[in-house]
């Protein structure tokens, strides 16, 4: 797999049938291992390994309605009230975020309504910060504290 701007971990990986898989400790399972979630699982490990995220907040591959379409956000980190406080938008590292990859994670946190936005491929992350009262956001230099 393509080395990451993120920390490595101890990934466990298997292999059946000719397909590799990757354990992830949200959902407690194998998943099937593709460039997207080579991401997830590095940016999930890094919040709860680096930035001390609290892992029974974190919810991966969540189902949500957008424009009457069934979506699936992959990782959104929850406040302890129990309501989104980050969505995090993940791409395989030789996918380039453009615009319309922007417009994809914001229009799941409309939906949402989570305080911060991020969207990385593993290579490049963009953190931004909404506030829903005035409804402005502002890109962040760097990632959120937990608290």
């Amino acid at each position: 797999m393509h080395p990451l701007n993120l920390p490595s971990f101890d990934h466990q990986l298997k292999k059946e049938d000719g397909v590799f898989f990757i354990f992830d400790i949200i959902r407690k399972k194998h998943i099937v291992l593709t460039p997207e979630e080579w991401v997830r699982q590095h940016f999930v490990h890094y919040l709860i390994d680096e930035l001390r995220y609290p892992k029974s907040l974190i919810k991966v591959e969540g189902g949500l309605v957008v424009n009457q379409l069934q979506k699936r956000s992959d990782v959104v980190v929850f406040n302890r009230e129990g309501t989104p406080w980050m969505v995090i938008e993940c791409k395989a590292p030789d996918q380039p975020i453009k615009e319309s990859t922007l417009k994809q994670a914001s229009a799941y946190n409309a939906k949402l309504k989570a305080r911060y936005l991020v969207v990385t491929n593993g290579m490049k992350h963009f953190v931004f910060e909404t506030n829903w009262q005035t409804s402005t956001t502002a890109s962040l230099d760097s990632m959120p504290e937990y608290k």
